[in-house]
């Protein structure tokens, strides 16, 4: 896996509303998974849980997390499969009472604010350390030819 930061192609991937799957780890090492919409400034990943998550609690242990977004468009065997996993580690987690972090998440997928405001959430961004892409012929990107 290429080290961080991301290549502009792959930036603009995770700049897209994918959804995505991110994992985290038990007390006992083994991984925890959930579909996660995710945030993406540029650099860092950015993350909304509900504080009753089970995943926040292991991250709040153990900040090394793992995260698969996968291409929206894909349709097999129509649409080329995409998808790119990021190794990072949560580098902040912070109350957001306001919501004011899910609602970027949410108008990001819905285009509409979190309806359910009495929610209590927490925000947590992600450095990435390493990344890997993958479409369906192979690795992505490509090395430009020549």
């Amino acid at each position: 896996m290429p080290p961080g930061p991301v290549p502009a192609e792959v930036s603009a991937f995770l700049a897209e509303p994918h959804l995505a799957v991110v994992a985290s780890l038990r007390a006992d090492g083994t991984p925890h998974t959930a579909t996660t919409w995710y945030g993406w400034d540029g650099e860092r990943i950015l993350l909304s849980m509900d504080e009753t998550r089970l995943r926040l609690s292991f991250m709040r242990r153990d900040p090394r997390v793992s995260l698969t977004v996968l291409d929206r468009h894909f349709s097999y065997p129509q649409a080329a499969h995409r998808m790119v996993s990021v190794n990072g580690r949560v580098v902040e987690l912070r109350d957001d009472p306001g919501l004011l972090d899910f609602d970027v998440l949410a108008l990001r997928y819905t285009g509409r604010p979190y309806p359910q405001r009495d929610a209590r959430r927490v925000t947590a961004v992600v450095e990435i350390d390493s990344w890997y892409g993958w479409e369906h012929t192979g690795h992505w990107p490509r090395p430009a030819a020549g």
